[in-house]
């Protein structure tokens, strides 16, 4: 493979994220982080997510959400960015991080149905166990900052963004985004492009009535403001990000002749993931954090890419792999790091990592 034909290979990467993504998947993302932002008081995402809310409420609401967001690493970005902004404490807000990808609903009963059910009730506990616990350590290691964030929360918790909008119309507003959203996103071995499109349409007329009757012309307005504003401060980072995905996989069928790119690293890794050791699960959770996988993919790629299906992978690492690559990548760390700073979103992928690793070890342990 030529140096062109890397190049050209993270352009194809790119092509396909791009097609493949942004329309169904980071658009409705987008607006739903806006809608988070001008429409969200700050007193609920403080009384929900903030520094000084109780923990089995931010932990458990955070922990779980991912159920009903069909999102991947990329997509959950704006959504995770829009609660921070709004005030939302760094450990509910890293518990929602990970949990929006790692718990989709679809991807569970996919692992459960393809991989095997036991692999995927191990999926379902190891993601909601690992949500919440990092989230607890990122609390505990940026204490001092928290209570500083807790402190400055406790003078505007009256915060008065009231409104005289009843509260069942804002309910909706929000069912109706994400609803696009988890259609939008939802793969066509699911749901048909055809009806896919015509009820998002319906979807939208809905929302568009409710912002006529309900919303006012500033408050559309600042959506549209608070969108923008996002997606220009996310989305090129993410194209960066994935471009140099796929000038991996080049490399990597540069070092592997005749392999393709979308598949090499794979091939190069796959006789170092066989067992059940720490060493494999520990690599298969470096390969998740790095490689972007689009929802649904994930399980794919650990039974064909990796050869689990056929008994080429080790369990362990496979879960490894499950819990690690949903919820991180090369893009999603970039955009992480201008999110949060350099410290905590170091320390958040460092944790992802290790426990991953320790997590899929354990399982690897128990179902060998």
């Amino acid at each position: 493979m030529t140096p062109i034909e890397i190049l050209l290979s993270g352009i194809a990467t790119l092509e396909e994220y791009l097609s493949a993504h942004v329309l169904t998947c980071l658009v409705p993302a987008f607006f739903i982080a806006g809608a988070i932002t001008v429409f969200v008081s700050k007193t609920t995402i403080l009384n929900y997510f903030g520094a000084q809310a109780k923990k089995y409420i931010s932990y458990s609401i955070a922990s779980v959400s991912g159920a009903i967001l069909a999102v991947c690493s990329c997509t959950v970005l704006p959504l995770f960015a829009g609660i921070y902004k709004r005030g939302a404490g760094i450990g509910p807000a890293t518990t929602f991080l990970f949990s929006g990808p790692a718990i989709n609903i679809l991807a569970i009963i996919l692992t459960a149905r393809v991989l095997g059910y036991e692999i995927g009730i191990a999926r379902v506990i190891g993601a909601v166990f690992m949500s919440i616990f990092i989230g607890l350590l990122m609390a505990f290691v940026f204490r001092k900052e928290e209570q500083e964030k807790k402190n400055k929360n406790l003078q505007i918790i009256q915060d008065t963004d009231q409104t005289n909008r009843p509260i069942k119309i804002s309910l909706l507003f929000f069912i109706l985004l994400v609803s696009i959203l988890v259609i939008g996103a939802a793969s066509t071995e699911y749901i048909e492009w055809i009806p896919k499109l015509a009820i998002v349409y319906l979807l939208t007329i809905i929302l568009s009535v409710i912002l006529i009757f309900y919303y006012s012309r500033d408050e559309v307005k600042n959506w549209g403001y608070e969108t923008w504003n996002l997606t220009k401060r996310i989305f090129p980072i993410l194209l960066i990000g994935v471009f140099i995905v796929g000038i991996i996989g080049g490399v990597a069928a540069y070092l592997i002749p005749d392999a393709n790119p979308a598949t090499a690293v794979g091939e190069a890794v796959a006789p170092y993931i066989g067992g059940n050791d720490v060493f494999s699960c520990f690599l298969a959770s470096i390969i998740g954090a790095i490689l972007y996988m689009p929802t649904l993919l994930e399980v794919a790629i650990v039974g064909d890419l990796f050869g689990y299906s056929v008994g080429i992978m080790g369990g362990g690492p496979a879960l490894a792999l499950l819990l690690a690559g949903p919820s991180l990548s090369l893009p999603n760390m970039i955009v992480i790091t201008r999110v949060i700073g350099l410290k905590k979103a170091f320390v958040y992928i460092c944790l992802v990592v290790i426990v991953a690793t320790f997590v899929g070890f354990a399982y690897g342990m128990i179902s060998s």
